[in-house]
């Protein structure tokens, strides 16, 4: 694992991740996600979605609209409570969330107690603090045709057309809950799956992507009995571990259990269970599992009069399900890939990176080369043979760029597990060299059996 430094430069300088924005200058909490990225993120979204969705009979996936009725947020406790502890800074006018420049505080922290750490400001280095306020993370916008400056104008019209970029996915799996009852109507347990954009306002974006104002999510609802809460819980935190270990390659001893206490966890839970995972910069949350109860669906049902209730196919008893929600930010889970993957090591006597990602998350699968790009038949031979590969795999580059051991680092650095090139001897007997990225060892292979 290197450091988050290595990784931004290794993200910036070949094609993964660039700062949103930035030939305006970029803008604070947006990335952009470059050829290599895109297919990265990809492949960790559709590696989730076929894990947990694809291949259970008790999963189904819906995808919902960012801009919802803003009743949504209030019956949820967004409105109210979806918000941060903010400090300013009296001097240079900063702004900061108190908690995260402050160590030894929680949320909760009061005005008082955060001048009492005599904590002095990361940008002009004084120490002269407002007092903390409650910060609401949505971001507001407007539907119709009601402006903002109509808004100033006349404050009565403030509340008619707001509405809010969701700041999580899990909403619109909540407000689709009936549908997908009413039309499919699944056995208990279930569960709704969801992948997409949510939005938050947050004071002070930081490390990479690790904490944006915009980010994707994968979140599950998974609807059980209330007597069978627990067991179900436990067993979606196995599936979490299996997941993250076996198919996004993340070290076991990297990931740690961290069970929120009750001052901690969001409005909605009654248990959380926090994955943390050691990036380069420090142990952070990866991941939360949450046990909601019926917080959400009784919610809606005395907002909405719309009953919420399932009725059981044996028994014939109606009830209002409780939740087991695990949820994971795609960007989070993205940045603890690549440092899982990253590596340092030495060849021939030269040192070289390498990301080291698992096989089925890899950019691209294969690199053919032609050994000669001056050599007409060595390149028609290599387009042979990227063809084949192309056709029957998807994911397959072509690189005839520099030298062989130029290409090599390359194809090392962008994670690309398998080189193979066509030299003289393939024009003989039909067979090519493959160069493993891991181990660097070649060998010869018939084409047919690639």
């Amino acid at each position: 694992m290197g450091k988050l430094e290595d990784i931004v430069s290794l993200c910036k300088r070949r094609g993964f991740i660039f700062q949103g924005s930035e030939v305006y200058g970029g803008m604070a909490g947006t990335w952009d996600y470059g050829p290599l990225g895109v297919e990265l993120k990809r492949r960790i979204m559709d590696t989730w979605w076929k894990y947990f969705v694809e291949n259970r009979d008790d999963m189904y996936g819906v995808d919902a609209a960012i801009i919802m009725n803003p009743r949504v947020w209030q019956a949820s406790g967004h409105t109210a409570t979806f918000a941060d502890p903010l400090v300013e800074c009296k001097e240079c006018k900063n702004r900061f969330r108190a908690d995260k420049i402050a160590e030894g505080v929680g949320e909760g922290v009061t005005s008082e107690e955060f001048w009492n750490l005599h904590v002095k400001c990361p940008v002009c280095g004084k120490e002269n603090w407002g007092p903390i306020r409650k910060f609401n993370m949505m971001f507001s916008t407007h539907v119709g045709a009601v402006l903002p400056e109509d808004v100033s104008e006349n404050p009565e019209l403030a509340e008619r057309g707001v509405a809010y970029l969701r700041p999580e996915t899990a909403q619109g799996i909540f407000t689709n809950y009936k549908n997908v009852v009413d039309t499919v109507y699944p056995d208990m347990p279930f569960g709704i799956a969801q992948q997409g954009k949510a939005f938050r306002n947050e004071i002070s974006p930081r490390d990479f992507i690790l904490r944006d104002r915009e980010c994707s999510q994968m979140e599950i609802e998974y609807f059980v009995t209330p007597e069978t809460w627990e067991e179900n819980f436990d067993k979606m935190l196995a599936l979490q571990h299996d997941f993250l270990e076996n198919l996004m390659g993340l070290p076991a001893e990297a990931i740690h259990e961290l069970d929120v206490p009750e001052a901690d966890r969001a409005h909605y839970s009654k248990r959380t269970i926090d994955l943390m995972f050691d990036y380069p910069n420090g142990t952070e949350e990866l991941m939360g599992l949450a046990y909601r109860t019926d917080f959400d669906l009784t919610n809606i049902q005395r907002e909405s009069g719309k009953n919420m209730e399932y009725r059981d196919k044996k028994t014939g008893e109606a009830f209002i399900p409780h939740v087991i929600e695990p949820s994971i930010g795609v960007e989070r889970l993205f940045l603890a890939v690549m440092s899982a993957a990253y590596s340092e090591d030495e060849v021939g006597g030269s040192s070289r990176v390498v990301l080291k990602l698992p096989e089925r998350l890899a950019p691209y699968r294969f690199c053919v080369s032609p050994l000669l790009k001056n050599k007409p038949e060595l390149v028609e031979k290599a387009r042979e043979v990227y063809k084949i590969l192309r056709e029957k795999y998807g994911n397959v580059t072509w690189d005839d760029s520099g030298n062989i051991g130029k290409r090599y680092r390359k194809q090392d650095e962008i994670g690309t597990p398998k080189c193979v090139v066509v030299d003289f001897d393939t024009l003989a007997d039909d067979t090519v060299t493959v160069r493993d990225r891991d181990t660097t060892e070649q060998v010869r292979i018939a084409i047919a059996k690639l």
